[in-house]
């Protein structure tokens, strides 16, 4: 099946999450053809539309129900393309990342597939129909008992769930013909070298707890050969893994990486600094406001995402508020067709168990204006570990341009 973005309305995709939205909170209420429509937008408009090609990861895409891999209080954001809480500090990732690693995985019917970091169990069921077997390891038990219930109910036979800490892997079962992570090491855990087979493939974030990149590494000679994919964001491997991490972050000292654009773009990411891009451009020269680099958004279809974000360790024990700012320019901005659809400069707030504590921003925009400096101090909840900084249009259409994004904190 071919898939292209212009077959749903983004008026009749809303109309449709609406619905969505208002039923979630009854089962009974659902109807499948509305979960299905909400479905096939997010794959042509955000999977397809960003870029995946696979036709046979588009169909498992569009045939593998999110919605029952979620808590039930997260399912009206099921078919939004955002990572979401599902327990024990822990989450599922967005539905374009899945895909995406997906297809750099390359899978093939024959193919043994170990997966480091069951989770719900969605990254699972999408493999579930394009490879002969899936083995999947969840260090959280409660997880990995919820997910293989999960995954027995909804009838993936050919998925194989272990309680365990995944940086040794699963050796009775190996070699495996490729190897997923969906979860951050600071460095590749040898045992999983060791598992993967001769000429297979292996995906992984490695990093820094916040500057991580999903690379593909293919096993050759006995030695992995590295491709960086793109800079992301993913939940830290634990166990093994986490003891040995050398950087640890300070969460008492946040700060944006690379929010003057300066940094130029290399093998590992065309924004520096930033992941999750979606329709922006770097952009030099002497307009600039500080330096000669600035980062342009643009969107000409409603609804549609065009952004950039950077994670941070934030301890809202010792910061009660930070102060961020940046220099802005916008060009015929109007507003998406829901609400909040519009462009800003927006922090998320997460708990030590990752659970959303809500949001704060600076804007809106809308019409044209030139440079102009914004600066807005925005409140920290106490329970605070985690947060994310969000730049971008979020749904609104036009175009506009940051540079000298900056955020300082302001103790207690």
């Amino acid at each position: 099946m071919h898939y292209s973005p212009s077959r749903l309305s983004a008026v009749r995709f809303f109309t449709t999450l609406v619905l969505f939205v208002g039923i979630a909170s009854s089962a009974a209420a659902q109807t499948r053809s509305e979960i299905v429509e909400a479905r096939r937008y997010l794959v042509e408009h955000e999977i397809a539309g960003a870029g995946i090609t696979n036709e046979k990861v588009l169909e498992a895409m569009l045939r593998t129900p999110r919605h029952e891999f979620i808590p039930r209080s997260q399912r009206p954001r099921a078919y939004y393309d955002m990572a979401l809480p599902i327990g024990d500090g822990q989450t599922i990732s967005s539905p374009f990342i899945v895909a995406f690693m997906t297809e750099s995985l390359d899978p093939q019917p024959d193919d043994r597939v170990l997966e480091i970091g069951t989770g719900s169990g969605y990254q699972a069921a999408v493999l579930s129909p394009l490879v002969s077997d899936v083995y999947t390891i969840e260090i959280v038990e409660a997880l990995g008992r919820r997910a293989a219930r999960t995954l027995d109910r909804l009838s993936y036979d050919n998925v194989h769930v272990r309680v365990g800490d995944g940086f040794q892997g699963w050796p009775e079962h190996a070699p495996f013909d490729k190897i997923i992570v969906t979860c951050s090491p600071e460095s590749v855990p040898r045992p999983l070298v060791e598992q993967l087979a001769e000429g297979g493939r292996l995906v992984i974030p490695v990093g820094e707890r916040f500057q991580q990149t999903l690379y593909l590494f293919t096993k050759t000679d006995g030695e992995l050969v590295r491709e960086a994919l793109r800079p992301t964001l993913f939940v830290p491997m634990t166990g093994v893994a986490e003891d040995r991490r050398e950087v640890q972050p300070d969460p008492t000292r946040p700060e944006v990486v690379n929010g003057g654009f300066e940094q130029e773009a290399n093998e590992e990411s065309p924004l520096p600094g930033w992941y999750y891009l979606r329709q922006f451009s770097l952009e030099e020269g002497s307009e600039a406001r500080e330096g000669t680099g600035y980062v342009t958004f643009h969107n000409t279809e409603p609804g549609r995402g065009s952004r950039a974000l950077q994670g941070f360790a934030l301890d809202g024990r010792e910061i009660a508020a930070l102060d961020v700012s940046a220099w802005i320019k916008h060009s015929r901005i109007f507003a998406g067709p829901e609400r909040n659809m519009h462009p800003m400069i927006a922090v998320s707030f997460f708990d030590e168990d990752r659970r959303d504590l809500g949001h704060t921003w600076v804007g809106p925009w809308l019409g044209s204006e030139d440079w102009h400096h914004v600066e807005k101090e925005l409140r920290v909840p106490a329970r605070t570990r985690e947060a994310i900084i969000r730049i971008g249009l979020f749904g609104a259409t036009g175009e506009i341009s940051f540079d000298d994004v900056q955020m300082r904190p302001i103790e207690r």
